[in-house]
C-alpha cells in the first residue's frame, strides 16, 4: 500500500511527510483491516508532525479522521462485516482494566494508544483498528462530509458538553476551524446565541453564514457578557481575555491539546465561581451520542480536499490558517 510516513519532527514547510510503499497491514485477534477511502486533517497531525506532541510512535504514519470499509476481519472478530462502512476517530484503544478505565473515563486511560500518533493513521490506503473503538457512521454523510465528525465533532461536542452548555444560553468561540464550524451547527440547533472570535474574515463571514449573531477579533469586546465559551486555538494568551467576557458562574472550556502558556493574570478573572475545563481527547460514548445528533440536524460539515500525496500541502494550509472548514485527504 501506499502511505504518508512521518519518520522525524520537523516544521511542516520542510515536508516531513514521504509518500512510501508499505507491505499492508494484517489485523490482529480482535482488529480489522479498513480499507481507507478519506481520511481529515486535523491540528492534532500538525501537532504530531511538528513535534509539539511527545513520544510519537516513529515512524507514524498520521490522520485519525478515517473513513473507511472492512475489508479483512481479525480472529474474534463480527462486529462489523466485510464491506461495512466504519470510522476510525482519535480514541484507537484502551486498557480497559486502569483506575480511569473504571470509572468511565477512558479518555483519560493510562495506557490508551492514539490513532496517527501512537498507533498507526490513516494517511494510506489500509490501516487497523480494535474492532470495539471503531465506529458506524450515518448513511446520510458522505465520506468527505463523514470524515470531519470524527475529531472535530465528537471532540467539539464533548467541549459542548464539559462547557455546561444549556439550551438558549450564550456561547463564545474563540477561533473557526472544523470543530467550531460544527459546534456552532449544535450550539443552534439547541437555540443558542453564538459569539465568534476569529481575525480572519473570511472566517468571520462563514460563521454568520451559519447563524453567529455577532463575529469579532479576540480583543473585542462582545455586546453582552457569555454563559460558556470554547477556546479551539492553541494560544494560551486567550485565556485571560475569554474569561473576562464570561458572566459569574459562567464556564470556559480548552479544547487543545497543545497550547501556548497561559499567562499570569489577576484572580478577580476566575472569582465568581467561574470555572475552566480543558479537553482531553474523548470517549466511545461522546461518538455514540454525537453522531446520531449529526444526522438529526443534520451537521453540514465545508471541506477542502486534497490527494493523498498532497498530504504535506494540506497541513501547511492548515498550519497557515487557509482553510475554510476541514480539509480531507481523498485516498481511495
Amino acid at each position: 500500500m501506499k502511505a504518508e510516513v512521518l519518520r522525524a519532527p520537523d516544521d511542516v514547510e520542510s515536508n516531513p511527510l514521504v509518500l512510501t510503499d508499505l507491505p499492508r497491514p494484517t489485523p490482529a485477534a480482535g482488529e480489522i483491516l479498513v480499507k481507507v477511502r478519506v481520511c481529515g486533517v486535523c491540528h492534532t497531525d500538525l501537532h504530531v508532525v511538528e513535534g509539539e506532541l511527545p513520544n510519537p510512535a516513529l515512524p507514524i504514519i498520521p490522520g485519525h479522521e478515517i473513513v473507511g470499509t472492512v475489508a479483512e476481519n481479525g480472529m474474534g472478530t463480527g462486529r462489523f462485516p466485510p464491506g461495512a462502512r466504519v470510522g476510525i476517530p482519535w480514541l484507537h484503544q484502551t486498557c480497559g482494566v486502569c483506575e480511569y478505565c473504571r470509572r468511565g473515563q477512558e479518555n483519560l486511560c493510562e495506557y490508551a494508544r492514539f490513532t496517527g500518533y501512537t498507533a498507526q493513521g490513516g494517511y494510506a490506503e489500509y490501516t487497523t483498528v480494535p474492532e470495539q473503538f471503531a465506529v458506524p457512521l450515518p448513511d446520510q454523510f458522505s465520506d468527505v462530509e463523514a470524515a470531519p465528525l470524527l475529531c472535530a465533532g465528537i471532540v467539539g461536542y464533548r467541549s459542548i458538553r464539559l462547557s455546561d452548555l444549556q439550551r438558549g444560553e450564550r456561547l463564545g468561540l474563540y477561533g473557526y476551524g472544523g470543530s467550531a464550524d460544527i459546534c456552532i451547527q449544535v450550539a443552534r440547533h439547541w437555540g443558542c446565541e453564538v459569539y465568534v472570535f476569529t481575525r480572519s474574515t473570511e472566517h468571520q463571514r462563514l460563521a454568520r453564514e451559519r447563524g453567529a449573531v455577532w463575529t469579532g477579533e479576540t480583543q473585542d469586546e462582545p455586546p453582552v457578557r457569555l454563559d460558556r465559551a470554547i477556546i479551539f486555538a492553541p494560544a494560551g494568551w486567550i485565556v485571560p481575555i475569554a474569561l473576562g467576557h464570561l458572566r459569574k458562574g459562567g464556564t470556559l472550556c480548552i479544547n487543545a491539546i497543545h497550547t501556548s502558556p497561559i499567562p499570569e493574570m489577576p484572580y478577580r478573572l476566575l472569582w465568581s465561581e467561574r470555572t475552566i475545563r480543558t479537553v482531553a481527547n474523548a470517549t466511545r460514548r461522546d461518538a455514540e451520542e454525537f453522531l446520531p445528533l449529526a444526522a438529526e440536524i443534520p451537521i453540514r460539515t465545508a471541506a477542502q480536499t486534497f490527494r493523498l500525496e498532497e498530504a504535506n500541502r494540506a497541513l501547511q494550509l492548515l498550519k497557515a490558517r487557509k482553510i475554510n472548514g476541514a480539509a480531507v485527504l481523498q485516498i481511495a
